[in-house]
């Protein structure tokens, strides 16, 4: 079939398995390019077919020829009907690591259930033995416990009061102002359900309680804080409520793993484009001035670049992982510069539908959307026919 991108509101509907798996093949051209990693040697992925998740994964694989096992939940591809991007993307993260032979199996399910999380552990104990490094990198908007059988579901809320500010509509370009209403107290308990780290802990228990964590074993979580700009819609919100247990849980992780000289740990990473910050007001205006100011001073980074940085320079330097006064990673140290921030607000007050265009990336931004469903890849030949129903060599 002929794949065209089918918008609604801030989803693509649709995916392009060449443009996705070109995708896959330039994030490991970075990783080979740079050199190796004295990474871990057995990983897991949890939240591995997108964004962060997939970054690590293939970090780990080409990086640190590690053997991936990579759970998500995607959607497969139907006759006439394409698979979520996330779907292309693993299918070929698994041919490329196939080609280079490397182990790498993936399990497609809801990661919150006990279900997926024992069918996991046993192919742990089946293939690997034993994960050195497990990466905790979910982005659902909902959430059933499996203790308690209640689904909860996430909310974009600011906390006390109505919050009013600028944003972007980036599929047009007009900038507008919204207001967001605040939060109940029931929504802060759902979106900390959902995003917190209650499930991050349930994993690394059922881990520890099977064996399957190796001596020295780390896990890695993955955070936001951003500037003052965003902090009553994010950090200052429900979604920062549910970030602030996320990083508190690492402590909690970290106390049980002493017994195998573990370590639990957030890193605090850059903005980027993805899927959940395109839903959130004032973000997408946000990331287009950013883009901007840090292209222009040659410090922008992808999810692949930090990744990269955060594995090679922060989890595995060879010395002591270098930590904020919170105990977090902080690879959004360039975004958070001094600099940076104050051309940022520089620019936000002269932001409108007129201006734009010239002080701010959203060419770039759009680019980026796009591109996490496989459009506007370069070398992809769009217009042509293709095959929607592409398989994922090791899936279990």
């Amino acid at each position: 079939m002929i794949i065209e991108p089918r918008m609604r509101g801030f989803i693509c509907l649709t995916a392009h398995p060449a443009g996705c798996a070109q995708n896959v093949v330039n994030q490991i051209n970075y990783v080979k390019a740079q050199g190796p990693v004295e990474g871990p040697k057995r990983v897991l992925v949890i939240g591995a077919s997108t964004g962060f998740g997939l970054s690590s994964r293939i970090t780990s694989a080409f990086g640190a020829n590690a053997a991936t096992i990579g759970v998500f939940f995607e959607k497969a591809p139907q006759e006439g009907k394409t698979a979520t991007p996330g779907w292309y993307n693993t299918a070929a993260f698994q041919d490329e690591a196939e080609k280079a032979g490397l182990y790498a199996k993936s399990i497609n399910g809801d990661a919150f259930s006990d279900e997926i999380k024992q069918q996991t552990i046993a192919l742990i104990k089946q293939d690997l033995g034993q994960v050195d490094l497990v990466v905790y990198s979910l982005a659902s908007p909902v959430r059933t416990n499996p203790r308690t059988g209640v689904t909860h579901r996430s909310v974009l809320k600011p906390i006390g009061a109505t919050y009013t500010n600028k944003t972007v509509d980036f599929h047009t370009g007009v900038v507008s102002e919204i207001s967001i209403e605040p939060c109940n107290e029931e929504d802060i308990k759902n979106t900390v359900a959902v995003m917190g780290g209650e499930d991050w802990d349930m994993w690394m228990d059922a881990m520890m309680e099977a064996g399957v964590l190796a001596e020295n074993a780390l896990t890695v979580a993955y955070s936001y804080i951003g500037p003052v700009l965003t902090e009553p819609v994010y950090r200052k919100g429900t979604i920062g409520a549910a970030k602030d247990n996320l990083e508190a849980t690492a402590f909690t992780i970290s106390d049980k793993l002493k017994s195998l000289n573990g370590r639990a740990i957030v890193s605090v990473n850059k903005a980027l484009v993805t899927q959940a910050s395109s839903a959130i007001p004032v973000i997408p205006l946000y990331i287009s001035l950013l883009y901007k100011i840090m292209k222009e001073k040659e410090i922008h980074e992808g999810c692949i670049e930090q990744m990269y940085r955060l594995f090679n320079d922060r989890l595995y330097n060879g010395s002591t992982i270098p930590t904020d006064e919170k105990g977090r990673i902080r690879v959004d140290d360039w975004e958070m510069r001094t600099d940076v921030q104050d051309e940022v607000d520089a620019l936000w007050t002269k932001a409108t539908t007129e201006t734009l265009p010239e002080i701010g990336d959203l060419k770039g931004y759009k680019s980026d959307f796009l591109s996490l469903f496989g459009f506007g890849v370069d070398g992809v030949e769009y217009g042509t026919e293709v095959n929607e129903l592409v398989p994922i060599k090791g899936l279990q």
